[in-house]
């Protein structure tokens, strides 16, 4: 597994990064697969010390953030969130990784803009993140969006092909958008 740890506005040490690295490792005794990919940000805040854990293991992504006084505790509950995440879900995980196998299509990019509305006439784009996107069922989409712990989930549509976007409403329903063309 590969595990990559990055400071913002923070030095990284050996002990640090050695101590992500450990907490991160012990994920793997929930999958029977090699994680692919895991990325560990660590990033400190008006003295708040914030870590992002995400780790990707055959197209599923799985993400916790945590921001405490300490690095080392938020270290701790983003990779506890995790876990928790990963036992909650665990039947269809193991489902989706069992019948998906090692098939990413990787054709199809996602963008994930952030936009500063300050001032409405220097609208900008702040961000922009791109990930793989492989063909899934709407239920498959909701459980990642649930896993991710984002409001919305871009998706492309298995048995139609086309992107689709599913979203949490206010009401704690979903709702699913399909374009037409």
């Amino acid at each position: 597994m590969e595990v990559t740890v990055v400071g913002r506005n923070i030095a990284v040490t050996d002990a640090l990064r050695a101590y992500a690295e450990k907490k991160v490792d012990k994920l793997q005794k929930y999958f029977e697969r090699e994680i692919v990919d895991a990325q560990v940000t660590m990033s400190v805040e008006r003295s708040l010390h914030t870590a992002d854990v995400t780790i990707q293991v055959d197209g599923l992504l799985l993400r916790g953030e945590e921001r405490t006084g300490d690095m080392y505790a938020s270290i701790d509950s983003a990779v506890d969130k995790i876990e928790r995440q990963i036992r909650k879900y665990k039947t269809r995980i193991n489902r989706k990784l069992r019948q998906d196998g090692n098939k990413l299509v990787e054709s199809a990019v996602n963008r994930q803009a952030t936009v500063d509305v300050s001032e409405p006439s220097e609208l900008k784009v702040v961000r922009v993140k791109r990930f793989a996107m492989k063909p899934m069922s709407v239920e498959e989409a909701i459980m990642q969006m649930e896993l991710l712990g984002h409001d919305f989930f871009v998706f492309m549509d298995a048995s139609t092909e086309d992107v689709n976007v599913v979203y949490k409403r206010k009401d704690g329903n979903y709702g699913l958008i399909e374009p037409e063309f």
